[in-house]
């Protein structure tokens, strides 16, 4: 009799642990990741962390990162791990607090970006009107408080740029798992979201608002003219030539709050060769996964309380993927990626394309391997605007 029948006659009950470490890497690819003998899901959804707020959406949105495990044998036993109220520990507090100030103006930067109406209507009376000087004046007047907060805004993506650096020091250290990160340093996972969730939503609202560029390019023109003619530029000193230069590089970009992640973070990878890249791409992948199962899971995505929430996703997920597209030498497109990138297009298609659209466009326009010779056709196809 083998030592298994014995234990078995024995009255012990015997776990098989199948799972070789081929399969466990497979599941990376696919709906879901194994971790010490358990299938995972986590579940996010969009928390603004100023809680002191009354007024927020938060309350709306249910939990910032579930988690549901079962053991192999399926026989019920579960846990979750809460994120929504997650209090950062001892030794996350350090760089909780430099994050959260930056999470905190972000909710002020969109309330910014969504009430930007832009100065058209004074610019086109100065554009037909050229030499009445009084409608001149009066779009310079509209124009130059505009702009203050045009660079306000790119001067808190530099901000953005900073905390994400900060996050990725500690969330692709080589003291744990990607997936031990995640569990325990849940507050600072959750902060990693919420960047990605608002880099995605500026750049929605940025590419929706052609006043931007328009009021912009306005100002620029006429502090050149006035440099020209000698005329007091003084109203908008407070935007040098260089600063200038560096607002337009910005702005130009279709979404550019996800280009200055994605240039941090591989700049990130080169400066830290002693990270190594799979740290950064194992961190990213996972979230990826586990944003695409949560989506397409009808026993998870029950769970949401509102269609934010699963817009919160979608971004994180493709957040995600396009940052390890920049970070990964053969690119998020290729068949040895750590990501299901056919299941993840499939969730976004399945959503309301009003609400996806600028999410496609992003992996479409930000991506840098998809038009890659290693991208199958199938998912070039699924990437084709309609």
């Amino acid at each position: 009799m083998g030592n298994l029948t014995r234990r078995r006659a024995a009255g012990f009950r015997v776990h098989t642990h199948t799972h070789t470490r081929t399969q466990r890497r497979r599941n990376l690819r696919g709906d879901t990741w194994s971790y010490r003998g358990h299938t995972a899901a986590r579940t996010l959804s969009g928390i603004d962390p100023r809680k002191s707020i009354s007024d927020q959406r938060s309350s709306r949105m249910g939990n910032l990162i579930k988690v549901l495990t079962r053991d192999i044998d399926n026989n019920g036993g579960n846990f979750f791990l809460d994120f929504e109220n997650a209090q950062p520990s001892q030794s996350e507090m350090v760089e909780w607090e430099k994050v959260n100030q930056v999470l905190t103006e972000a909710q002020v930067i969109l309330e910014d970006l969504q009430a930007y109406r832009g100065a058209g209507e004074e610019i086109r009376r100065a554009i037909q009107s050229p030499s009445v000087e009084g409608v001149q004046e009066k779009a310079w007047a509209a124009v130059v408080p505009l702009v203050a907060k045009l660079k306000t805004f790119y001067e808190f993506s530099q901000k953005l740029e900073s905390s994400l650096r900060c996050l990725l020091d500690v969330l692709t250290s080589s003291t744990s798992t990607p997936t031990q990160h995640l569990e325990n340093k849940q507050a600072l996972a959750r902060q990693f979201a919420h960047i990605l969730h608002f880099t995605l939503r500026f750049d929605e609202l940025k590419m929706t608002n052609p006043a931007i560029q328009n009021d912009f390019s306005y100002y620029r023109r006429t502090i050149s003219r006035m440099r020209i003619n000698n005329l007091s530029a003084d109203a908008g000193s407070e935007v040098n030539n260089e600063l200038a230069n560096r607002m337009s590089l910005f702005y130009a970009s279709s979404t550019p709050m996800l280009k200055t992640l994605s240039d941090a973070t591989s700049k990130f990878v080169s400066e830290n060769p002693d990270v190594p890249v799979e740290n950064t791409t194992d961190c990213l992948s996972t979230m990826a996964s586990v944003c695409k199962v949560m989506l397409e899971t009808p026993e998870y995505r029950s769970r949401f309380t509102s269609d934010e929430t699963v817009l919160f996703c979608l971004r994180v997920m493709v957040g995600v993927i396009i940052l390890y597209d920049h970070v990964h030498p053969a690119g998020a497109f290729v068949k040895t990626a750590n990501i299901d990138m056919k299941g993840c297009i499939r969730v976004l298609k399945e959503q309301s394309p009003s609400s996806v659209e600028g999410l496609l466009n992003a992996l479409r326009y930000t991506t840098k391997h998809l038009n890659d010779e290693t991208t199958s056709k199938q998912i070039r196809n699924m990437l084709q605007p309609n």
